[in-house]
C-alpha cells in the first residue's frame, strides 16, 4: 500500500486535533500563562493520551467502553467534573506574573488522564479505527498507525495553539483584559463539554 493511501487518515487526524475543543483551549491558556517551553509536558501528555487512545480504539477497547453503559457514564462524569474544575481555574486565573498566579501548568500525567476520561475522544478514535481498518493488515499494525497519526497531529496542533496563547500573553497588558480572556477560555472549556452529553 502506497504512502498516498495514508493521507486520508493524516488529514482526518489533523482536522480532529486542530479543531477547537477542551485540549486546544487549555493549550492556548497554558501558552498565555506559562509560555511554550513550560507547556511542553502538557502538550506531550495530551499527544501521548490521544495516541494511546487511538491505539486502544484500534484494538477494540473503545467498543467495550461504548457498549458498557455504566462504565461509559462513569467515565463521562469523571471527565466532566475534571474539565469543569479546569474551566473554573482557567476562568479565575489572574494575569501572568501576578502574585497569586498559578506556578505551573497541567502536567504530563494529568494531561493523559484528561484525554482518557473524554468519551468524545473515544467515539472519534473508534470511528477512525473503523473507517481506516483497510490501511493495516491487523489490529496491531492499525494501532501503531493510528497512534502515530493522532499523536503526531496532536503534538503539532497543540503546539500551534500554545504558541498562539503565548503571543496573546505577550500582547495583553491590563489585568481587566486578562479577566475577560480567561473568562472566555474557561467558557470555551465548558462549551466543549456539551457535545459529550449529546
Amino acid at each position: 500500500m502506497g504512502i498516498d493511501s495514508f493521507w486520508p487518515l493524516a488529514i482526518f487526524s489533523m482536522s480532529a486535533t486542530f479543531s477547537p475543543g477542551g485540549a486546544t483551549t487549555l493549550a492556548t491558556a497554558s501558552g498565555a500563562q506559562f509560555g511554550f517551553r513550560h507547556s511542553i509536558p502538557f502538550i506531550l501528555g495530551i499527544a501521548t493520551g490521544l495516541a494511546s487512545m487511538a491505539a486502544a480504539a484500534a484494538f477494540g477497547l473503545a467498543n467495550v467502553l461504548l457498549l458498557n453503559s455504566s462504565l461509559a457514564a462513569g467515565l463521562k462524569t469523571v471527565g466532566t467534573l475534571y474539565l469543569l474544575w479546569l474551566a473554573w481555574k482557567v476562568a479565575r486565573a489572574p494575569a501572568p506574573g501576578a502574585a497569586n498566579a498559578a506556578t505551573r501548568p497541567v502536567g504530563y500525567f494529568a494531561a493523559i488522564a484528561l484525554l482518557w476520561h473524554n468519551p468524545k475522544g473515544w467515539a472519534m478514535t473508534s470511528g477512525a479505527a473503523a473507517a481506516y481498518t483497510h490501511l493495516a493488515s491487523g489490529p496491531a499494525p492499525l494501532a501503531g498507525l493510528m497512534g502515530a497519526s493522532f499523536g503526531l497531529c496532536a503534538a503539532i496542533s497543540l503546539s500551534i495553539w500554545c504558541v498562539a496563547g503565548r503571543e496573546l500573553g505577550r500582547r495583553v497588558r491590563h489585568a481587566r483584559h486578562w479577566r475577560l480572556i480567561n473568562a472566555v477560555l474557561g467558557g470555551l472549556i465548558v462549551a466543549s463539554i456539551v457535545p459529550m452529553w449529546l
